[in-house]
């Protein structure tokens, strides 16, 4: 027997598992390999795809060559736009947003980047389809390509996205005028990339009349309601599974394996898998776009800011528009008299970029917490006490009331953690040896939403319960957080509960992105629990087959008050810096957060820490370079692209405040991505106390070190002075 909830009146307070460490519950599973990805599942009869990029960065295709490479051994079919099913991307998916570009596959003989599909070659086995791939001659009518990215591009276009383009407010030149300090300053990000362990994969088959489609993504409904709407399908006749996932920070919704697996499978009739090579990954699964961010503050001699501008560029394809809302971090951290935001793109020659963690945040973060910093250097102000200072009563643009902003409670626990007023306010006058030493701090802010899920639990009759919900575990943690949710919940321990996830069969449900998984998905299972409980007081006995309550908190959802919903945290960073090299180690770190109620502290810290780590390869790291002549990357594999290794991390600690939501049934905001956000500028901070020369654009290399800085190691006043740009 089945009923339905909507989970508009639900209990506001948990005991129990929640709040308590737990080990994953899959965690046998994932060492002993029991665990399985998207890759790995055995099907009979399985063939195999390889993906054909295009090796020019704009033009036509003038001939694919498929007869010498299906007279090759194994090879089954090659896929191009000659020969290709039809789709359909008039359509705008799940959150607003339209499909990857690369979804129309093999459509039409244009290439708008280097490395866009032009080809699948499906063989019996993955090396015949390589061999066959790589022995693919494609040619093409070549035409000039632009992918040059700067901030003085005459072409950028204001763009809206998930967010105005453009707020304002107040007279800036007025205000900066009449301030007593004025910092005026153009930072830069680089071009980045997700970089997961494991590469995005996808295996189609067709069952009973039905497509089957074993992936690795972050939200099975998601996928299920894309590929449906591309092939013209009902979505009840999709079904995609996605158990274990191996890592996805925004990239791993619709792509082009996926679609090409389904036509693959469609000509043939038998199952295709399809897993892109690292390399591919570099120009098909979306990246973090460059920008360029020009800040500029005025403040009064105490510190309150009287002007504040933060505009910020980044690059789309001119195939698909994609806004980096760096700017609208500003939105939400700090108000002004006079305050202006905006958001720009350039359209080049590239692929499109799209999420990465912390999309917007992480880059916006950097520049305006660095700017924040030259700011308090200019007053001679604390950048702890600027920023308290500075601390609004509600949102600076919205005017909305804040749903709990516990962002200086962060930065006094952190500094007495961290030992911050034990700080030498001067820069470049403590030394280790060889090693100059300087610690640096930085605001984190990341929104807290919640999605409408569906969620099904079944109380079944040997005295277990099975929770159902098309949830992703991007590896973080998810799994087990809700069964404790759910434990919680229904009031038992936390080995009576059985976690299914992944699987568009139990119905819609949030993706994980965005930082709302979690809190989207416990919601549903808190409601269903609250449910299941009450019918299991009335009824007793459990039937042999069970008694299912099925949840939807699409009303409940949709009827929150409007209010600015933000998780928060304070980033601290010492670095040691050898003016000799250039070289730059982060010695420790410190995290303390307002992140709504932890569910499980152990998988949370991890997230916390990871997205800390991440702020160390972007801080000094990470960065994807494009060579104009071709239009491609130089060293697109992880040889080339540097992330930071075991070498490069040391101390790293997260910890949180209590912050607790009470207009969400569990108290959750939201851990996912708050964890890199400011940590780039805390560490691009130490990186200037430590020698004197302030960093403004990332990555912060030795060779920028070395170009900027080295005089630091001996006159760290002269070198504020002579080299104050890195």
């Amino acid at each position: 027997m089945t009923t339905t909830t909507t989970g508009t009146n639900v209990p506001t307070e948990l005991r129990g598992p929640v709040g308590t460490a737990h080990t994953r519950v899959e965690g046998r599973d994932k060492v002993t390999g029991a665990a399985r990805y998207a890759g790995d599942i055995p099907f009979a009869d399985l063939a195999y795809g390889w993906l054909v990029l295009s090796t020019v960065a704009r033009g036509r295709v003038s001939a694919v060559e498929t007869g010498p490479v299906l007279d090759m051994p194994g090879v089954l079919e090659v896929l191009h736009h000659g020969n290709a099913p039809r789709v359909d991307r008039d359509f705008t998916g799940m959150l607003g947003v339209a499909p990857d570009p690369t979804t129309g596959l093999f459509q039409d003989d244009r290439v708008p980047h280097m490395g866009w599909p032009v080809a699948l070659v499906v063989a019996e086995t993955p090396e015949q389809a390589r061999e066959a791939a790589e022995a693919l001659v494609v040619r093409y009518e070549k035409e000039p390509h632009d992918v040059d990215f700067s901030a003085g591009r005459p072409d950028a276009d204001t763009l809206d996205g998930h967010m105005p383009a453009v707020t304002g407010k107040g007279d800036l030149e007025t205000q900066l005028a009449a301030s007593a300090a004025v910092v005026d300053a153009e930072y830069t990000t680089p071009e980045e990339h997700h970089s997961m362990m494991e590469p995005h994969a996808a295996t189609a088959r067709w069952d009973g009349g039905r497509l089957d489609v074993l992936d690795s993504n972050q939200g099975a409904t998601w996928v299920q309601n894309d590929l449906a709407r591309l092939f013209s399908l009902d979505p009840g006749s999709v079904r995609i599974r996605s158990e274990h996932v191996g890592g996805g920070f925004g990239s791993k919704g619709v792509r082009a394996h996926q679609v090409a697996a389904v036509m693959a499978a469609t000509a043939l009739q038998r199952p295709v898998r399809v897993v892109m090579t690292r390399r591919q990954m570099f120009s098909l699964t979306g990246y973090r776009t460059p920008t360029t961010q020009r800040v500029r503050l005025g403040a009064d001699a105490d510190g309150r800011l009287r002007a504040l501008q933060h505009d910020s560029l980044n690059l789309t394809s001119t195939v698909q528009d994609y806004v980096e809302p760096s700017a609208g971090v500003a939105r939400v951290m700090y108000d002004a008299d006079a305050h202006h935001t905006a958001n720009r793109v350039v359209r080049l020659d590239v692929p499109t970029p799209t999420w990465m963690r912390g999309p917007g945040e992480a880059p916006g973060s950097f520049a305006l917490e660095s700017a924040l910093d030259e700011l308090a250097e200019e007053l001679g102000i604390d950048p702890i006490e600027l920023r308290a200072r500075n601390d609004p009563e509600h949102g600076p643009v919205s005017g909305l009331p804040f749903a709990g902003r516990n962002v200086i409670a962060c930065f006094r626990e952190g500094a007495r953690r961290f030992g911050w007023a034990d700080r030498d306010p001067r820069p470049g006058v403590r030394r280790d040896g060889r090693w100059l030493l300087g610690t640096g701090t930085a605001a984190a802010s990341f929104p807290a939403g919640a999605g409408p899920s569906t969620a099904a639990l079944t109380a079944e009759a040997d005295g277990t319960f099975t929770v159902r919900i098309a949830a992703a575990d991007l590896g973080t943690g998810a799994r087990t957080a809700l069964a404790l949710v759910a434990a919680d919940a229904l009031g038992v321990e936390t080995d009576r509960i059985h976690m299914r996830i992944g699987d568009s069969d139990f119905g819609p449900a949030m993706i994980a992105g965005g930082s709302m998984g979690t809190r989207s998905w416990a919601w549903a299972i808190n409601v269903a629990a609250g449910e299941l409980r009450e019918r299991l007081t009335l009824s007793g006995d459990v039937p042999p087959e069970g008694i299912t309550v099925r949840s939807d908190t699409t009303e409940a959802v949709g009827a929150l008050a409007q209010k600015e919903r933000h998780s928060y945290g304070a980033q601290f960073a010492e670095v040691a810096v050898d003016p000799a090299t250039g070289e730059v180690r982060v010695r420790r770190m410190l995290g303390i957060f307002a992140a709504g109620r932890i569910v499980n502290p152990l998988t949370a810290r991890n997230q916390l820490v990871g997205g800390m780590i991440w702020g160390i390869s972007m801080a000094l790291h990470e960065e994807a370079v494009r060579d104009s002549g071709s239009g491609g990357l130089v060293g697109a594999d992880l040889a080339g692209y540097h992330v930071a290794a075991n070498a490069d991390v040391r101390l790293v600690e997260a910890d949180w405040i209590d912050d607790p939501d009470p207009e969400d049934p569990v108290g959750i905001k939201g851990i996912g991505e708050v964890g890199i956000v400011g940590a780039a500028a805390a560490i691009a901070n130490a990186v200037w106390h430590a020698t004197g020369v302030r960093h403004r654009h990332l990555p912060i290399r030795p060779d920028r070190v070395l170009l900027a800085g080295t005089a630091a190691g001996t006159d760290p006043a002269a070198a504020a002075e002579g080299v104050r740009d890195a």
